[in-house]
């Protein structure tokens, strides 16, 4: 068998339970790989021992050969996002102020992980707290696209999307309040899928119930893969009340396109800027839609854009202040905090209880425009990064086609939509730059709509080849 680190999740996990590898020597392999790319990528931090990892992996085949039942995910090495906590394995959040934390917990989606067989070797690597679309903290540093080393790969799941474009993990798990499923997948020529939020569901903190903007989900490097992850992480349970029941999704490409329509949402009647490339790429990909059979046209919602994103910052900052208050106010934790993070804060003290309330009632009036559009319109796509990877070295685009980036999260400002309306969307490639920087878009469904998104997108991805392609860093020894 070549290189085993290239074949897909339902390939490796076939191979363990036909008896064809052993997960000791999927293990061996990834961990190979890991040793030879990861110090250039910086994908992957808090790694386990190998000698812990091959013998976790040993255990896994003794069970194996004894016939104890085995998990959808056995033997499978996984590196868990730095913002969900495993049990024993040092947990960052990218701060320093955590640099030697370790719970003696798992959060709900990585007992979930674990129960199915998966072996966690270690964590991704994300900015401070989540904060911001590049994947740079003073814990571990920054990690770089394995595209092109000079250039971001994104946030805050950016070390999970690095390290499946490398093929150092064969799937991941993120998480996205701002496109951190989203971003990092159309960086990194990965999948990126953002579930319905509520399925799946995470350990609250302090607030079960008023902060409904992040969730967790999975990456991967094919749709089938991303969907056997989330079919792990998703379902109800009771410590978050947010969460609901949900079956199993099973993919259905082949009727995905019949009679459906797209409405592409492009750069919002203007309102966006866009580097040069990025709307051209995203419109070639509506053209495979096209011959798959799908009516595709240009839709503008008629909605003030601007109003949208007063209401986004508005909430996103409230929350921040207040689950960072505690730090804020401490003057010898403060000066750990990122200037982004600073910013969130003293924003979000100065919200108001009205504030609130008008911002949710903004969003309510969002999610029903989307809810009119859908009446006639199965899906809708919009491209998933404004730019295309940029240079690692600094912290964010200060500038787009000319127009100043005003906060730190402006240039991302494409991803807020869903989010705002807690709609389901697949982050998807769309191909390359002229300098070969990958970019890509996003499949947005109705509400709840998981398992249709997926399945569109598993006929986009049957008829192109962006997904079979990798980083010329990652040929190396792939073969």
């Amino acid at each position: 068998m070549s290189d085993l680190t290239c074949l897909s999740l339902s390939q490796l996990i076939k191979a363990i339970r036909e008896g064809r590898l052993t997960a000791e020597e999927v293990m061996a392999g990834y961990l190979d790989r890991i040793d030879r790319f990861n110090p250039e990528i910086n994908a992957l931090v808090s790694l386990r021992s190998r000698e812990a990892l091959l013998a976790e992996a040993r255990a896994k085949d003794a069970a194996c050969a004894a016939g104890s039942p085995l998990g959808s995910l056995h033997g499978v090495p996984i590196a868990i996002k730095d913002l969900s906590e495993a049990k024993g394995l040092l947990c960052t959040y990218g701060s320093p102020l955590f640099h030697d934390y370790v719970p003696d917990f798992d959060d709900i989606q990585v007992e979930r992980i674990r129960a199915a067989g998966a072996i966690i070797i270690g964590k991704t690597n994300t900015p401070e707290w989540g904060f911001g679309s590049h994947s740079y903290n003073p814990v571990f540093g920054v990690t770089r696209n394995p595209w092109d080393l000079s250039r971001s790969a994104g946030g805050s799941s950016g070390g999970a999307g690095a390290a499946l474009a490398a093929r150092l993990v064969p799937v991941a798990d993120g998480s996205d309040m701002m496109g951190s499923l989203r971003n990092p997948a159309a960086f990194n020529n990965v999948v990126g899928f953002r579930p319905s939020f509520g399925r799946i569901p995470t350990l609250p903190g302090r607030d079960a119930y008023l902060n409904q903007l992040a969730t967790l989900g999975p990456m991967g490097r094919s749709v089938e893969d991303v969907v056997a992850l989330l079919n792990v992480q998703s379902g109800f349970d009771p410590r978050d009340p947010s969460s609901f029941e949900s079956g199993p999704i099973s993919l259905t490409p082949e009727i995905a396109g019949k009679g459906c329509r797209i409405g592409w949402l492009g750069d919002f009647g203007g309102h966006l800027p866009f580097e040069a490339g990025v709307l051209e790429l995203n419109e070639k990909a509506l053209g495979v839609f096209q011959r798959l059979g799908f009516a595709v046209e240009p839709v503008r919602v008629d909605f003030d854009m601007e109003r949208l994103w007063w209401a986004w910052t508005t909430l996103r900052s409230y929350f921040t202040a207040g689950s960072m208050r505690d730090f804020y106010e401490d003057p010898g934790r403060r000066g750990s905090l990122k200037p982004e993070i600073l910013y969130e804060v003293r924003s979000g003290l100065r919200v108001q209880a009205a504030d609130v309330y008008e911002a949710s009632a903004i969003r309510t009036a969002w999610y029903q425009a989307l809810a009119k559009i859908f009446e006639t319109y199965d899906y809708l796509i919009a491209p998933a990064a404004q730019v295309f990877p940029f240079d690692a070295d600094i912290p964010w685009p200060r500038e787009i086609a000319g127009k100043h980036m005003d906060t730190y999260h402006r240039w991302m400002e494409v991803v807020i939509g869903p989010s705002m309306a807690g709609l389901p969307v697949a982050a998807l490639p769309a191909g390359f730059s002229t300098t070969g920087l990958p970019n890509g878009f996003q499949l947005i469904g109705k509400p709840r709509a998981d398992q249709a998104v997926l399945s569109a997108a598993a006929a986009y991805e049957a008829a192109t080849d962006w997904l079979a392609r990798m980083p010329s860093l990652a040929q190396d020894s792939a073969g």
